[in-house]
């Protein structure tokens, strides 16, 4: 494979870090990242709904989410002073839920990475804990016309041989299709949410909530932090609270439907900021997610194993 054969390979694998920071950042929330960002102001006419209400409410939306199983989804990350990964990132495309799968192009400063000979977008499925990068026809000239890259994370956490490196990949892959069913049942959680007002979103009439919530919180509430021992997790609680980081607060808007119709999620820490919007639509699209042709595909793992026997 040649020389830009590989350094698109590194693109891939920078993508794949990046939706893995998007999820994991959806274990979060946006800290002020909604109407800061971008969210109209709440009309003044909007009438207040008391806390049991706004349970209700938000629990009624968990179910039809929970229900509808895949949305359209645009989702945009931007992070400010976090380590070497501070840019903007934007996905837009189609997510399922029960089961996890998800097909969306990708753009934005993160994804290149300061490479200017980067592609400008880059496509990728996720399907069956396996994430396929389209590559381009350019690369797939160069690579006896397979332009998809195939990145099997579970094989590769397999195949590590280690329990530590395994958790740590399985369960990035858990965190990437965080649906927004999961991020209602979260919301629940928080000992100060409240209703904020009706709004209007995406030309659509809503209800604004928020609330907050401790990172301890945040991680009984995620699944994938069950892999960890106790030692780890104690470890984790403490490298977070170094960073500086105090909590996250989400902010969601509710159509008339009853379903989400924007997600705000951010974290603030001593170094910068992180946050992501989520605007979703067409709850309940039937999801043709596919996996590309195995004649059109590129085991990236394969070839490494493959270089390394050589």
């Amino acid at each position: 494979m040649s020389k830009s054969a590989w350094k698109r390979a590194g693109v891939a694998l920078t993508a794949l870090a990046v939706v893995t920071g998007v999820a994991g950042c959806q274990d979060g929330d946006a800290k002020a990242g909604g109407a800061k960002a971008g969210g109209t102001q709440a009309a003044p006419e909007a009438r207040t709904q008391t806390l049991g209400d706004a349970t209700k409410a938000i629990q009624a939306a968990y179910r039809k989410t929970s229900a509808a199983k895949a949305a359209k989804v645009k989702m945009t990350m931007s992070v400010k002073g976090v380590g070497a990964e501070s840019g903007t990132v934007e996905m837009t495309g189609v997510q399922g839920w029960a089961p996890a799968s998800m097909d969306i192009t990708m753009k934005g400063s993160m994804l290149s990475a300061g490479d200017p000979d980067a592609p400008e977008q880059m496509r990728m499925i996720m399907l069956d804990q396996v994430m396929y990068v389209d590559m381009g026809a350019e690369q797939a000239a160069e690579m006896d016309g397979k332009r998809w890259m195939k990145l099997d994370m579970k094989a590769a956490a397999d195949a590590s041989g280690s329990a530590a490196m395994r958790k740590q990949i399985t369960g990035g892959m858990d965190n990437m299709n965080q649906d927004p069913a999961q991020q209602l049942a979260l919301l629940l959680d928080s000992p100060d949410l409240k209703h904020v007002g009706a709004e209007k979103i995406n030309g659509m009439e809503t209800e604004h909530y928020k609330g907050t919530l401790t990172f301890e919180q945040m991680l009984k509430a995620n699944e994938s932090s069950k892999l960890l021992s106790k030692e780890e997790h104690d470890q984790l609680i403490a490298n977070v609270k170094k960073t500086g980081l105090k909590g996250y607060e989400t902010e969601l808007w509710v159509t008339e439907d009853g379903y989400p119709a924007r997600m705000d999620i951010g974290m603030t820490m001593a170094e910068g900021t992180m946050n992501m919007r989520a605007d979703y639509s067409d709850y309940g699209t039937k999801v043709a997610v596919q996996a590309p042709p195995a004649k059109d595909t590129v085991d990236l793992f394969e070839m490494l194993k493959g270089l390394g026997k050589a």
